[in-house]
């Protein structure tokens, strides 16, 4: 469910690819079973090819990885959280436009 520059991130690699990286990172939260998810995915696979080089963007399946889900608190999804230096910079909850998420990145590139 994930476009050819989208990240698959994990509770074993979320911290080396995510805290630890040197470009911004933009990490959705989502499940194979909520709608406002999978309607999230083409924006979401969209701004993985065109930050690509510039910013990560990748996903967790709150299913499959509940440390990291957990550890940030998620309760809602889908959610999305944009780190840059191992910190939360901007989070939003719920299905939103491609262009809200895209200046939220511009804001930290």
């Amino acid at each position: 469910m994930a476009g050819s520059h989208t990240l698959e991130f994990t509770d074993q690699n979320f911290e080396q690819d995510v805290l630890k990286s040197d470009q911004p990172v933009l990490v959705d939260f989502w499940a194979a079973w909520c709608a406002p998810c999978r309607m999230m995915a083409p924006t979401v696979d969209s701004l993985a090819e065109e930050y690509a080089g510039r910013a990560k963007v990748g996903k967790v399946n709150v299913d499959e990885n509940l440390s990291v889900t957990s550890r940030y608190g998620i309760r809602s999804i889908p959610t999305l959280l944009l780190f840059k230096a191992g910190q939360i910079q901007e989070q939003v909850v719920g299905a939103t436009s491609k262009d809200v998420i895209s200046k939220l990145l511009d804001k930290h590139l």
